[in-house]
């Protein structure tokens, strides 16, 4: 994969009323703990690059983004005995030859005297002497509390000491700015296991730690600024997971040939509705309608067919119950999508069988189409290597795919992914936030336009209209599911219609998130940041 900025890093394209986020690189590679000292290791061994060296850019970096983001105010540094330690002493030198009055609290074995503070008179003190009211007088008036206790390596939950200077930090009214990672994450998994900083801003180094990106720390990691501080591109990528920025998903597009028909850019069939469900297989169908596919087919029982043909004129309709149609449309198709309120019941399974039994097209399966694959009625990892496929289940249907209960699913969603792939050999989709998807003998990508605005019935309808859309197409089944999840988001983000969101809003919005170009936005300004995401919503 190529790591390139690309022009348009340089002249991005700003929605005045809801600009573009995340602003990042084309390629933004989200590490784990073991990859990250993987890179450090080539920076120092293999490059050349001193530790002393990395550690300076790293806090001077950090240093410019706490002043541009919080320049009033007295800076509090909670200092731990690592490398992120280090780094937050360097960035209390450097605010404070800056002219900023800065003190450091040590939470940890470490020398009052550190070689790192070059001899710059900073108040250092150790926490073992601060009661209650001294923290309280520490951080009640400070402009912003620097979080450098624990850094990526560590694991499960904070000692006592550590955790209890979390705990000040989270009881303190002062915003928090986090070195590298919020202390007491997973920096690989994103788990919580005991306190953990809840951070305004962090700001990660080389890379943004795969566990930041993912639920529950998502939530303690506030503003994500990635600065690059000196490492070598990444060696061996393709195991490495991959953030969806804005300007990789708009690389994957499918463009059209200037001389062309409806015919040849794009087929999709969409198997969807029983009767009383009418409603899935209408955001399904105008979810691919805008999205750019040439044509549609929806399947669907005769009771659907009145609202069908009102709702998405645009659409042909073909009665499930006429097998010589539903054969043609089969056929005569780039890609097929089964299962958006589709239901369980005999009629279901028979549908389900002449698809998977059927001409071998591009399949998306969705909804009941999973519930019919855990009940054994096809072998969905026959099927998966049948054709190009892609399964896109939530936790709920994931669990029962993978006979786990929801909570596991839900505890490790990374393990569960790569357990599904492994097992059905196929593309996944896990929803979520945030979504997450991987195939076979690829890495993962990571889904960076999400928010609980999404969290509304027919959003997962609209999504899969998506994604057999692009497959029709012509885009690989992963980068189809991957672009899928960018274009949903970033329509929900352009409606800007937060809780009220609905799928018809997205749909609405869609051909806004197609034709938008641009790395995003961000009010830094500095050259050395190439990701920079909001806080969870």
């Amino acid at each position: 994969m190529a790591d390139s900025l690309g022009a348009s890093l340089s002249a991005p394209m700003i929605d005045s009323r809801n600009p573009l986020r995340p602003f990042a690189r084309e390629v933004v590679y989200a590490l784990t703990a073991g990859e990250s000292k993987t890179l450090d290791s080539a920076a120092i061994e293999t490059v050349g690059v001193p530790q002393p060296v990395l550690m300076e850019n790293a806090g001077r970096s950090a240093a410019q983004i706490t002043q541009c983001l919080f320049s009033e105010g007295s800076v509090v540094g909670i200092v731990g005995s690592g490398n992120n330690g280090g780094d937050a002493l360097v960035l209390l030198r450097t605010l404070r030859a800056w002219g900023r009055e800065v003190c450091a609290v040590l939470v940890a074995e470490r020398a009052m005297d550190d070689p790192l503070l070059h001899g710059w008179d900073i108040p250092v003190i150790m926490d073992e002497v601060l009661d209650q009211s001294g923290w309280d007088a520490l951080l009640g008036p400070c402009g912003v509390a620097i979080d450098g206790i624990l850094g990526i390596g560590a694991k499960g939950p904070p000692r006592d000491r550590q955790a209890s200077a979390i705990a000040q930090l989270n009881r303190a009214s002062c915003p928090v700015l986090a070195i590298d990672v919020p202390s007491g994450i997973d920096s690989s998994t994103g788990a919580v296991q005991g306190e953990a900083i809840h951070a305004t801003v962090t700001v990660g180094f080389g890379a943004p730690k795969l566990g930041s990106l993912l639920s529950p720390a998502r939530a303690h990691t506030g503003r994500i600024v990635v600065v690059d501080i000196g490492f070598p591109p990444s060696g061996n990528t393709d195991d490495l997971a991959q953030v969806i920025t804005p300007l990789w998903a708009q690389r994957q597009l499918p463009s059209r040939p200037t001389d062309t028909h409806k015919n040849a850019v794009g087929r999709l069939t969409i198997i969807a509705g029983q009767p009383g469900m009418a409603g899935a297989a209408v955001l399904t169908t105008r979810a691919a309608l805008t999205a750019g596919v040439g044509l549609v087919r929806v399947c669907s029982v005769p009771e659907n067919r009145e609202i069908l043909q009102r709702s998405t004129p645009e659409a042909i309709y073909v009665d499930v119950s006429d097998d010589e149609a539903l054969q043609l449309a089969l056929e005569d198709t780039d890609a097929v999508v089964l299962g958006p309120g589709l239901g369980t019941n005999g009629l279901s399974v028979d549908l389900a069988n002449k698809v998977t039994k059927g001409p071998e097209r591009p399949l998306v399966l969705d909804a009941d189409a999973l519930n019919l694959a855990a009940e054994g009625v096809f072998d969905l990892r026959a099927l998966g290597k049948s054709r190009p496929m892609l399964s896109t289940p939530h936790a709920g249907e994931m669990s029962r795919l993978l006979g786990e209960s929801k909570s596991n699913i839900i505890g490790d969603r990374l393990a569960a992914l790569r357990e599904a792939v492994e097992r059905f050999e196929h593309c996944f989709l896990l929803k979520g936030t945030p979504s997450l998807i991987s195939n076979t003998g690829r890495g993962i990508l990571v889904g960076s336009q999400g928010t609980s605005d999404l969290a509304v019935g027919g959003m997962g309808d609209t999504l899969t209209g998506v994604c057999g859309a692009l497959i029709a197409q012509g885009l690989g089944v992963m980068e189809a599911g991957a672009v899928s999840l960018y274009l949903t988001g970033r329509a929900a983000n352009l409606a800007a219609r937060g809780a009220s969101l609905t799928p018809s809003d997205v749909i609405r919005w869609m051909p806004d998130a197609l034709i938008e170009r641009g790395a995003g936005t961000s009010e830094l300004g500095f050259p050395f940041v190439f990701y920079d995401a909001d806080a969870a919503r």
